[in-house]
């Protein structure tokens, strides 16, 4: 559970009517109190609301049974004092189909303070965001136990795992148990039966052995023991749902083969109960439908653990011990001991335990993990690593920074179930179809039977009753209900594989449409620190000895491009040479005394004031300028000797990724506080289409509203602190993982690894899982469109054809595990631009010599 806004509450019983008592952040004076008890006053069904200035509480009072939070916590909103919420998740137990969903779905949400309730299938979760304090996780489980399931609420413990993986081979075992116990007791009913039918011979002997009413015996014997051993879980949950008035797919279950095994009872022990030619026994069909629809369940409970292999791989990169350094002595721990401050030990090939920042030692770290990119990174001291990360070679110790919860593969985990649990837009008619889905059906299955009893060929109460069945098995909603949860689970598991998590489902189907990606420049496009990209010397000066020089000057200076020339020094070991007579003269430059040398570094305004003429380097000054460059000029005792560019160098991912961007159809516009020749500078030589240059911090939401109001839905992509707004207005929010946490939290899809080919893999992997999802929603509505007036019995009348009970529950199965087969298939999702390595590695220096 995670509180992240600012109200709790906390239920009152000691009254006969409902009270509940918020804490609200944000209230200052009499008049705030006054807004938010008349905003709650004002809410239907409360009787009186009562705040508390100093201890920032409200007291609130509904009519009893009225008791609607959702409402408080709006009105709150709406006054200005953001409601907050708690997030709640359950582990959801014996839900077979959409229609089950449903059901859980409307109990939570009957739940005085849940504001959303949120069911996957495909996972078995509930997702719930309540009024903090208000719920607790055993009253939403009575709500779901009410709905006729079992829940438990989801654990972050580190074995919590290794127990979802038990729990799934448990129910796989089970279900393999049945079936098998199934089969054996089937198999021998369908071949005496049937096989009775083809076999002549076989017809003969059994009729002269046993004959006919003994073997009537012998099918009811082992019919019963499919029907109400491996059989008894459908009575089970089928029966309490139709007493409810909401049946599920287990009440079909129940509903058609109860009927085909009691006619067949009836036909068995009182023949003489029905009309003449109506005495027949369907027990092979009763015991046969069990049979393949727990053998449909079993493979459909192996699909679905493959879908969430992305969590179980998650999990598993965490460490489960740590060596730890306490008083002085080396002791190895459980990972959930790890505290905050201990001083961890790391051996060549161990895990990294939990994140933090290295103290000692130094190594090559393989973060292909949460990156996505398979390089490993140097890690020396001052550098953070993270917790699931694989050390190489070296060894090295680190100060844990961040554990338990708060490290960066428990928030990945938390990120990406979150996503995999949300629901897409699509899925609203989705929703609505299955609510009325079975109460359809189980009218549509007492008409058929009404039809053919009144209008059917003799026997019509056979074909009733087989047609009847055949509709019930037939129209199961269970791929209704696996179409989307499952695509999700796949897509976002595959994303984050790539270094891309989508922190909410939603944006899935939302960068699919994107028309404009939007891109910040520094740090996004760019790597977001000034580095000196061309030196240029004039005749009789040599590159090592002017950079050496003019470092020398620069050291004196706090300016980024002073740092940026000093930086390049040092990576070509010169060493600094010490420096008289510094000057610092604003405006044009700076000039010292290195080395008996007078050196003077500056614009080219400072050359002309010195007596210089720079057309010697107007050339060079034209590409530069082009390039989005701006030149300094250096003179060493009095003769120009250099022209110098600093400059924030382009990512070498950016260009790939530009162009991906534009071979999916995408318009790429840039966002930049660069003055128009420099942006326009930029965009020419990334091919960008459009540019909105000059634009101050808190410019940039407007910049994005302008783009949407040109061009349709647009994501942004930004990783500073004054992108966050930005990040929010956009329709997607795309932020780069090596950014700041606050852009982190305004985005809706983060890339870990700061590669922005990531971000047409996303829109790329996005299309793919909503293609994915409207194939496998026509499959589900097209295979019970087409199918369920086949099994009523249509295409008698015009060709003879009859559609079995037992092919209608092939059928059945079948669907479901052809739409989780096809969800898998997005495992194969090959990206654009697979990320195995950088492009190229940063560019040299450009030097050279002008004479």
């Amino acid at each position: 559970m995670s509180t992240n806004e600012a109200v709790t509450a906390v239920h009152d019983d000691s009254s006969a009517s409902d009270t509940y008592s918020l804490a609200i952040e944000g209230m200052s004076c009499a008049s705030c109190v006054g807004r938010v008890e008349k905003a709650i006053r004002g809410v239907d069904g409360v009787i009186d609301a009562s705040v508390n200035l100093a201890t920032q509480r409200v007291r609130v009072e509904f009519a009893s049974d009225h008791a609607d939070l959702a409402s408080v916590v709006q009105a709150v909103n709406s006054a200005g004092y953001p409601a907050v919420t708690d997030t709640i998740e359950l582990t959801v137990k014996g839900m077979s189909c959409a229609s089950c969903v449903g059901r859980v779905e409307r109990k939570l949400a009957d739940v005085p303070g849940v504001l959303e309730a949120s069911v996957n299938l495909a996972t078995s979760t509930a997702t719930l965001r309540v009024v903090a304090e208000a719920v607790t996780p055993q009253r939403l489980i009575e709500a779901v136990q009410a709905a006729g399931y079992d829940a438990e609420a989801t654990s972050d413990a580190p074995d919590r795992s290794d127990r979802e993986r038990e729990a799934r081979e448990r129910e796989i075992a089970e279900l393999k148990r049945a079936v098998t116990i199934a089969g054996i007791f089937t198999l021998p009913l369908f071949v005496l039966d049937m096989g009775s039918h083809f076999i002549p011979g076989l017809h003969h002997w059994l009729q002269m052995s046993l004959g006919q009413q003994h073997l009537f015996y012998l099918f009811f014997l082992l019919a019963s023991i499919v029907q109400f051993g491996p059989g008894l879980r459908f009575y089970q949950t089928g029966w309490p749902a139709l007493m409810r008035g909401g049946p599920d797919m287990n009440s079909l279950v129940m509903l058609g083969t109860s009927a085909a095994w009691g006619y067949s009872v009836v036909a068995t022990f009182l023949p003489q109960a029905l009309p003449a030619g109506t005495v027949n026994v369907y027990f092979e069909a009763s015991a046969v439908i069990i049979t393949l629809i727990l053998l449909g369940r079993y493979f459909e409970a192996i699909a679905k653990g493959r879908t969430s292999e992305a969590i179980k791989a998650l999990m598993k990169l965490q460490a489960r011990t740590a060596r730890v350094v306490r008083d002085g002595e080396e002791r190895e721990i459980g990972i959930d001991e790890v505290r905050q401050g201990d001083v961890v030990r790391v051996r060549p090939g161990d895990k990294v335990p939990v994140d933090g920042q290295v103290i000692d030692g130094s190594s090559f770290v393989d973060e292909s993990m949460i990156t996505g990119e398979p390089v490993p990174v140097r890690k020396e001291a001052g550098t953070d690593v993270v917790g699931g990360t694989i050390n190489k070679a070296g060894s090295f110790t680190f100060r844990a920074t961040k554990v338990g919860a708060d490290t960066l593969l428990a928030q990945i985990v938390r990120m990406v179930e979150q996503a995999q649990g949300s629901k897409l837009p699509i899925q609203a008619m989705v929703d609505k179809v299955t609510h009325y889905f079975v109460p359809a059906v189980i009218a549509a299955a007492l008409a058929t039977i009404a039809v053919w009893l009144l209008f059917g060929p003799a026997p019509a109460l056979t074909f009733a009753l087989v047609n009847g069945v055949a509709v019930l098995i037939i129209a199961c909603p269970c791929a209704m209900g696996l179409a989307t949860p499952t695509s999700i689970m796949v897509g976002t598991g595959k994303a984050a594989k790539m270094g891309v998590l989508f922190r909410k489902g939603e944006a899935l189907q939302s960068l699919r449409d994107a028309r404009v990606i939007a891109l910040d420049k520094t740090g996004t496009l760019t790597k977001g620190r000034p580095e000196l990209t061309d030196l240029v010397v004039a005749d009789g000066f040599e590159e090592s000895d002017t950079l050496g020089l003019v470092a020398s000057v620069e050291r004196q200076s706090e300016h980024p491009i002073a740092e940026a020339i000093v930086n390049a020094a040092k990576s070509r070991g010169l060493e600094p040479a010490s420096v008289q007579d510094f000057e610092a003269i604003p405006g044009f430059g700076v000039a010292a005394r290195v080395d008996g040398h007078r050196v003077d570094v500056g614009a080219d305004r400072y050359m002309r004031k010195l007596g210089l003429d720079v057309e010697a380097f107007a050339q060079t000054a034209h590409r530069l300028a082009d390039e989005g460059k701006s030149p300094l000029y250096a003179a060493i005792d009095g003769r120009l000797a250099a022209i110098i560019a600093v400059a924030d160098p382009i990512k070498e991912s950016t260009p790939a990724a530009i162009r991906a961007l534009h071979a999916e159809g995408l318009q790429v516009a840039m966002i930049t506080g660069d003055n128009q020749r420099t942006a326009d500078a930029i965009a020419r030589r990334l091919g960008i289409d459009k540019v909105v240059a000059e634009v101050l911090p808190d410019g940039k939401v407007d910049a994005v509203k302008q783009l949407q109001a040109e061009g349709g839905l647009v994501a942004f992509v930004g990783d500073g602190i004054n992108d966050a707004p930005a990040l929010a207005q956009a329709d997607v929010g795309i932020a780069i993982g090596t950014g700041t946490d606050i852009a982190i939290e305004s985005a809706e899809v983060v890339l870990m690894s700061g590669d922005l080919r990531n971000v047409p893999n996303a829109i790329a992997l996005s299309r793919a899982t909503i293609r994915n999802i409207k194939q496998n929603l026509f499959w589900a509505f097209a295979y019970n469109t087409v199918l369920i007036p086949v099994a009523a019995g249509v295409l008698f009348p015009a060709f003879g054809i009859l559609l079995s009970p037992i092919f209608a529950a092939v059928a059945m199965a079948a669907s479901s595990i052809c739409v989780l087969t096809n969800a898998l298939r997005l495992k194969g999702f090959r990206p654009p631009i697979p990320i195995e390595a950088d492009e190229g590695e940063p560019q040299d220096l450009q030097v050279a010599q002008v004479g």
